[in-house]
């Protein structure tokens, strides 16, 4: 039964609509209007265009930010992705770490982005949770009431190389060079960090967990479900994605299926600043990438059809005697 670790009151959260200048060489922007709650921010969350994807200005509804996260375990690396319910364009779909930025942290979003690793991808342990530091800061601990965290085995983050081109708050350019876009459909910007976790080697029967925030009635409810980890894992090599997913579970990599999967805009054909689809399917992303579809082999029935030919084989051995 899922476990319930935290309520927040969902009208406590305030961001701000933006007012955003794209052009070939940067974009650049900056909060106008007052602050909105959740509910006011959904509303102008409705669809926009442009004549030029390289140069335009544009009124948002709000800055939303993600996290490419590269995860190093056991010397191999893997992108961390997210199931989510899309509550607001009604579709499920694989997606970055990712949230809406709050007012007070529009000029520093990568505040966000920490905050919504330590949220959404749990790392448990057989002696806990492992917290995360970022440099020298710890991240915050969002369900230390709930969930008992280990303090001496932290996971590391660190800044991967960014994007080739700059992104400002108003006069302040963001030096860790998130890549952005414009979300056409939703009337957001959104901003990617390229970040990387290196889990301790002292961490054994590592399990992974997502947990995310969803409103219920008059409040937003985070719950941690184990029978659905909803957290997987893209094995890198050479850097690069191969079109497999699995989830991690007691050191144990399981094979995930992706028979009609959808993947979150953020991984759709951008144009100049722009992208305008909601979703891509996996398959279409795998082949824009050009990558084969590849099916995990599940080592119990491939140990299980090896026996099966061996006792054939034993069966026609004896009947050609």
């Amino acid at each position: 039964m899922p476990r319930t670790l935290i309520r927040k009151n969902p009208s406590n959260f305030k961001t701000l609509p933006l007012f955003v200048e794209a052009t070939p060489e940067g974009l650049t922007y900056q909060s106008i209007g007052m602050p909105l709650n959740f509910a006011q921010t959904l509303q102008r969350r409705r669809p926009v265009a442009v004549a030029d994807p390289e140069r335009f200005s544009l009124e948002l509804a709000n800055l939303g930010v993600s996290v490419r996260l590269t995860l190093h375990w056991q010397n191999r690396e893997y992108w961390v992705l997210v199931r989510q319910r899309r509550q607001d364009r009604g579709d499920v779909v694989l997606k970055l770490i990712s949230g809406y930025v709050p007012a007070h942290e529009l000029n520093l979003p990568l505040l966000t982005a920490i905050n919504e690793i330590a949220e959404e991808c749990l790392l448990e342990t057989p002696e806990g949770w492992l917290g995360g530091r970022f440099n020298d800061t710890w991240l915050p601990a969002p369900y230390s009431s709930a969930l008992h965290y280990r303090e001496a085995l932290p996971f590391r983050l660190a800044p991967l190389s960014g994007s080739a081109r700059p992104v400002r708050c108003a006069n302040l350019q963001l030096i860790e060079r998130p890549r952005a876009y414009v979300h056409l459909p939703t009337a957001s910007l959104q901003l990617i960090y390229d970040l990387r976790l290196d889990v301790p080697k002292e961490a054994k029967s590592l399990s992974l967990f997502h947990v995310d925030e969803r409103l219920e009635g008059d409040q937003l409810v985070a719950r941690l479900d184990r029978k659905r980890p909803d957290l997987y894992l893209m094995p890198l090599e050479n850097g690069k994605p191969i079109g497999e997913l699995y989830t991690l579970k007691r050191d144990r990599l399981v094979a995930a299926s992706t028979r009609g999967l959808h993947l979150a805009e953020s991984f759709a054909s951008q144009e100049g600043w722009v992208v305008r689809d909601e979703r891509i399917r996996w398959k279409d992303w795998l082949v824009k990438q050009g990558l084969e579809v590849h099916t995990p082999r599940r080592q119990g029935l491939t140990n299980l059809h090896k026996k099966a030919m061996g006792l054939m084989r034993m069966v026609r051995g004896t009947l050609h005697k």
